[in-house]
């Protein structure tokens, strides 16, 4: 790449980013009510997004062999958890997460 091309790609891609952060307050106002579908949106899409997360992670895990998926279930098992009692996104992510680098780091090694 040239450096022009360098410098155009580099603002095409601030402007997308500054336009896609900026786009939902110009097109919803505080004036008016908020349109239906973007309130349904809002209460299904994180868990949504949630279980397609897990599905993803467990997509490759086998449960009839090796440590039969024990370290991905303890660290899901760990993260519903912490969030449950402590309701904190990063505390939930986090533990669960080093639970699971433990398991399968240390404890069991395959």
């Amino acid at each position: 790449m040239t450096f022009a091309e360098e410098c155009i790609t580099i603002g095409l891609c601030a402007l997308a980013s500054i336009l896609t952060r900026a786009l939902p307050f110009l097109l919803l106002s505080e004036k008016r009510p908020t349109p239906p579908i973007v309130r349904y949106l809002g209460n299904v899409l994180p868990a949504a997004v949630f279980g397609m997360l897990i599905v993803y992670c467990l997509k490759d895990t086998s449960f009839l062999s090796g440590s039969h998926g024990l370290p991905e279930t303890a660290g899901i098992a760990a993260t519903a958890l912490l969030h449950l009692r402590y309701r904190q996104m990063l505390l939930s992510i986090g533990g669960g997460t080093m639970l699971y680098m433990i398991l399968i780091q240390y404890i069991l090694i395959p």
